[in-house]
């Protein structure tokens, strides 16, 4: 397909799921109504909580609960692909979830599923976080074939580990579903997406949380979609809404003709 509108979606989400899922399935109607053929959703959209908990309360068995069921409804009657942010599905561990990023055709098809790999710890003053207590990471990087070309899935902290990607490329696009904190998104998450769509000449799709939420957290934002360039193609600064871009396969050629970085590899 030689251009496709792609959608990411950004959300500020509460601590209840139903509100949270109402929210999504708005924005994606919006999307979908503004021509996208594939949208994603940020990570964690069904739930931020007051605390990390919260999201292992909610948990899923794979392949069947409200939040997948919504996944598949939400594809199948906008006719769109959906990447769905993460859905939290149990694991052996009751204490943790596998935080999953699964994809929808538009019959509401589930086409693939890649478990976050990187469990994101920060400290700063008195901002912490630790998902490895609430989180068990998943084994095995995913990328999967579509009508719009190949593509990467991971989730958030796994952009800072940029072999990650080159393990699943050549990929016409990848996608990051994050909730990013203030601090690191100030300083780090434009850099990050450009320098992960410029090594890779594809483009980055990343959804985000971008607000602040039930218990006071805040989320960066900053939802974007960026060219095989590093060019920002669209940006939302703060609260829910979208961003559309087209996504060419041709000025992906192009560029790769121009620069030929992925076959110039001397490392594997």
């Amino acid at each position: 397909m030689p251009s496709v509108r792609i959608a990411a979606v950004q959300m500020v989400s509460g601590s209840q799921v139903a509100p949270n899922l109402e929210a999504a399935g708005r924005l994606v109607a919006a999307a979908a109504a503004s021509g996208a053929r594939l949208v994603a959703l940020p990570e964690n959209f069904y739930i931020i909580g007051r605390h990390e908990g919260d999201k292992v309360k909610v948990r899923e068995a794979d392949g069947r609960g409200p939040i997948q069921e919504f996944l598949a409804a939400c594809a199948r009657n906008h006719k769109v692909w959906i990447v769905g942010g993460t859905v939290p599905i149990a694991c052996k561990d009751e204490t943790k979830i596998r935080s999953a990023c699964l994809v929808y055709d538009d019959t509401g098809k589930r086409v693939a599923r890649y478990d976050k790999m990187h469990v994101f710890r920060f400290e700063s003053g008195e901002e912490r976080y630790d998902e490895s207590r609430t989180v068990e990471p998943g084994e095995r990087p995913v990328a999967m074939e579509s009508p719009f070309g190949r593509l990467a899935l991971s989730v958030c902290y796994d952009m800072r580990f940029p072999e990650l990607y080159r393990g699943l490329a050549p990929f016409e696009a990848m996608f990051v579903p994050s909730a990013f904190t203030v601090p690191t998104g100030i300083a780090h998450w434009e850099t990050l997406l450009r320098a992960r769509a410029i090594e890779n000449l594809a483009y980055v799709v990343a959804p985000a949380q971008g607000g602040v939420h039930d218990g006071g957290r805040a989320t960066y934002g900053h939802t974007m979609i960026v060219d095989p360039w590093g060019e920002v193609l669209g940006v939302r600064v703060k609260g829910e809404g979208v961003v559309l871009a087209e996504m060419d396969s041709d000025h992906i050629q192009k560029v790769r003709g121009s620069l030929p970085a992925l076959s110039n590899r001397r490392l594997n």
